[in-house]
This record gives structure tokens, sequence and C-alpha cells, in this order.
């Protein structure tokens, strides 16, 4: 299944969190059979078609979850279990009590097209509009807060159905708070920041001055220095010149006196 978490034109497919939060406060404000499927899709991550086919029995108020039967797999009564927080299990225990309901009847008896149209009326009324405001965006950010949350893999591939572990993979690839705050470290914001930036820049601009600075007037002062060292080493130069020439000199002087002595006598 080839598929990621962004449309073909760029847009991201799942709600965010503060959507989903912001859906579901408007959605309290319809009757409690539309608020509780709205909150039951985002809540449980599951697909239309499978919310539409919970009946009384499918809740397991004890343990806490609901079992949903996996519309999507190739064969029939494979069923998960999904966990659902103990104040949307109180709703659904009001629901089921509001209304006469038989073991194997539906709580919300309606067609997909019905249940498709309520969970978009409330999308337009919290003013979420784009590719995500459908009932597949809840249940994709649904899977995105299971993985930013560290819910390990296999769990969210359990509570969504999938087939393939490599489907739930790929809602790691939605930007988290995590990453968010990681690039958060090279932004500019506004002037403060951007001041801030500025400040560094002639901070590091002065200090580059003053080491350039420094170094020339090492440079000079060795320049200086130079023709000091130079003559002291030329005058000792001359000197040793002197030294060995006076030596052979004085070395021819007394060979030649030598010589004459021994012609004369």
């Amino acid at each position: 299944m080839a598929w990621s978490t962004f449309a073909l034109n760029g847009q991201r497919k799942y709600l965010t969190r503060s959507e989903a939060d912001r859906f579901l406060t408007t959605a309290k404000k319809r009757d409690l059979s539309v608020y509780v499927f709205c909150w039951f899709i985002a809540a449980s991550g599951c697909r239309i078609s499978e919310a539409l086919m919970v009946t009384t029995k499918c809740v397991d108020f004890e343990a806490g979850a609901v079992i949903l039967e996996s519309l999507k797999k190739r064969r029939k009564f494979v069923y998960r279990a999904i966990p659902l927080p103990a104040s949307l299990l109180d709703r659904l225990a009001e629901l089921i009590a509001t209304s006469e309901f038989g073991d194997d009847d539906r709580l919300w008896p309606w067609s997909r097209m019905t249940g498709y149209r309520r969970v978009t009326e409330v999308m337009r009324e919290a003013d979420i509009a784009g590719s995500w405001a459908t009932p597949k965006g809840l249940r994709h950010g649904f899977g995105v807060r299971a993985v930013q949350s560290g819910a390990p893999l296999h769990l969210v591939q359990r509570w969504l159905g999938h087939a393939d572990m490599k489907t739930t993979a790929i809602y790691a690839a939605a930007v988290g708070p995590e990453e968010r705050e990681m690039a958060s470290r090279t932004w500019l914001d506004d002037d403060d920041e951007v001041e801030k930036g500025l400040a560094a820049t002639r901070n590091g601009l002065i200090r580059d001055s003053v080491a350039r600075r420094s170094k020339q007037s090492n440079l000079d002062r060795h320049l200086n220095l130079e023709p000091k060292v130079v003559k002291a080493a030329e005058k000792r130069w001359f000197r040793q010149i002197f030294s060995k020439a006076e030596t052979i000199f004085s070395c021819q002087l007394l060979q030649f006196y030598l010589f004459c002595n021994r012609l004369f006598l």
C-alpha cells in the first residue's frame, strides 16, 4: 500500500492536535449521538465503516476498550481491541442508556454517506478546511499522535488494523514537536532574534579584527627586529673571517722569518 502523510498537491492528510481539539470542542455542541460518533473516530482511529458497525456488545466497559471487526482484512471475523478514554466510555454508556438498543443494534444506524456528512459538517463549523477535513483525516491524525507519543509501532499497527507494518511506519514522517524543537534552534522569528544574530555577527567581526591587529603587531615587531639580527650576524661573520685571516697571515709571516734565518745561518 503505497501512500504517504501528504496528498498529491502537497497538503497533509491528517489533523493536527490543535485541530482535533477544536473539532471535538465544536462537536460537543451537537446532539449526543453526533458528538460521541465524532469523538469515537478521533479517539480510536477506526475507519468510518468500522465505527458504523459498532453495537452495544462491541463496547467492553470492564476492559475499557472497543472490539472492532477489521473490515479491510481478506477474511471475515478478524477483530482488534482499541483502548478508549474513560470519559468517552462514560459518554458511550450515556448514549446507550438514552436509547433502547438491542445487543445487535448499531449505535449509529446511519448510512456511510450520512456518517461522512456528520463529520464534515462539524469540520466546517470548526473552521477546518483542506484534504484532511474528513473522517480519514481523523484516522490519520490518530496514527500520527500515537507514533509521536512514543507508542510502539506494533501497537499502533494493531489499533489501526494495518496488515503491513510499513503502512504504520509512514506516520513517523509527520513533523512532530521534537522535530520542531530541533528546527527552532535555527530560526530567527522576530526583531529580537535578528538583533541577537546581528550582535553575534558584530562580535565575531570585532574578534576577527582584534586578532588581525594582534597578528599584524607581532609581524611588525618581528620586522623591526630583523635588521638588528642581520647586523649582529654580519658582525659575527666578519669577526670570524678576520680571525681566520689573521691566523693564516700570522702563520705565513712566521714561516717566512724561519726560512730567512735558515738562509743566513
